[in-house]
């Protein structure tokens, strides 16, 4: 079954006048006298096809029937002034937009592809970073540096850190598992996080507060183990999506660097 909303973007530009490059392409329909090009129906179906969705006279008659609904719709708009809208002209200019340079930056990413030696380097760039450990931690963040210091005077004590933290810490997400961060490496936190973190020994928590942007922290350290980082050929396609997005980012720096923006 044909999913129309994966077309959204289409469907606003379905209220454009026809693009003269289709002026003379044959007619996949006639609607009201308005041509539906085939042209269009092919994009239609390339999409689909790039959906998962195999090429079939099934999908095609789907298309069609999509795309004549569209256009009954489209002349409906018309006649209610939705063509004159505002709002409506914006959104439309918007799309024109957004399908331009989805298909210009999928162009470009084809043109730049890291070389294998630029994703092996990356990927041992990577492992460096990353580390050999990774640590299972818990925190307790609270707003004021007296808050987190009558947590670990409570915590010497006897007090459970985990039942404090449900009480307490402000970070809904981790509260509720009593201030569990689950396993990670450090670089997945701040710097004055992660270093905390780094000068623990298993078992033991952090005697001052830890202050980062989010607050003030009482960081625990369960357990430390080793690093088990995927092989190169498991982490190359999204190192080599990371690099081209990089890539594309850097080109918008530079466009922007040159342009006169007022």
């Amino acid at each position: 079954m044909l999913k129309t909303g994966k077309f959204a973007a289409l469907a606003i530009l379905s209220a454009l006048a026809v693009n003269t490059a289709y002026a003379e392409d044959k007619s996949a329909a006639m609607v009201n006298g308005v041509s539906i090009p085939q042209a269009r129906v092919d994009v239609r179906v390339k999409m689909a096809a790039g959906q998962g969705q195999p090429d079939s006279p099934e999908l095609r008659k789907a298309i069609r029937e999509d795309m004549i609904s569209l256009e009954l719709l489209t002349q409906e708009a018309k006649k209610a002034g939705m063509d004159k809208d505002p709002e409506v002209i914006q959104q439309t200019e918007l799309a024109v937009q957004s399908v331009m340079v989805g298909s210009f930056v999928q162009d470009y990413a084809k043109k730049h592809q890291p070389g294998e030696d630029q994703l092996k380097q990356e990927y041992d760039k990577l492992k460096v970073t990353l580390g050999k450990s990774e640590y299972n931690a818990r925190h307790i963040l609270v707003e004021t540096e007296d808050e987190a210091k009558a947590i670990i005077k409570q915590l010497g004590k006897n007090g459970k850190f985990d039942k404090i933290a449900k009480e307490k810490s402000k970070d809904a997400g981790s509260a509720s598992k009593g201030g569990s961060l689950d396993w990670a490496v450090p670089t997945n936190f701040v710097p004055p996080f992660a270093n905390a973190l780094l000068s623990l020994k298993k078992g033991a928590y952090t005697k001052e507060p830890v202050k980062t942007q989010d607050g003030w922290h009482v960081i625990k350290l369960d357990d430390v183990r080793a690093l088990k980082i995927p092989s190169y050929e498991e982490l190359k396609p999204q190192i080599q999506q990371r690099m081209q997005q990089q890539a594309i980012q850097e080109y918008i720096a530079d466009l922007r660097s040159k342009a006169k923006i007022e």
